[in-house]
């Protein structure tokens, strides 16, 4: 049996903000639906992804900005980084992590947060290494994403 990830549903607390923002980052706008004056869905699907974000009225309890670390995968950061800016996303820099390749500081404004041996380094990871070099960036609320570059998957991947 194959369990493939969705959606995920994101806590906004203005529809409307959220969705202009999803649009000026790229993503494609699937559906805007509203059912009731409490129930409305906004459905975005990032270039290339088969997985989707949900926001809206009446979707979840969840307090608006709560969501952290929600990973986007390219393969090229550098370029990320360039079509981000230029779309007028304010993204962090590109850092790689001083402990190893998975960076566990997922919140966009925080350089230290995982523990010891979790610390932000600007720049490239030094041998360019799949899975070692992020940015981040937040969406209006504060839920935060986090962009990796992997060039090769590992095995069974």
């Amino acid at each position: 049996m194959d369990y493939k990830l969705e959606m995920i549903v994101l806590p906004v607390s203005d529809p409307n903000r959220a969705k202009a923002f999803y649009e000026r980052l790229g993503f494609r706008l699937d559906v805007d639906h509203t059912a009731t004056d409490d129930f409305r869905v906004v459905h975005f699907t990032p270039t290339g992804s088969e997985c989707s974000i949900i926001f809206g009225d009446g979707m979840t309890t969840a307090t608006p900005g709560s969501a952290q670390g929600l990973y986007l995968i390219v393969s090229d950061i550098e370029e990320a980084h360039a079509e981000l800016t230029g779309r007028g996303i304010e993204v962090s820099e590109v850092f790689h992590d001083a402990g190893g390749l998975l960076h566990h500081g997922h919140h966009a404004g925080d350089v230290t947060f995982g523990g010891e041996g979790q610390k932000r380094l600007t720049g490239l990871h030094p041998e360019r290494a799949s899975y070692g070099s992020y940015l981040t960036f937040s969406d209006p609320d504060g839920n935060g994403w986090v962009i990796q570059e992997i060039k090769q998957r590992l095995a069974g991947r």
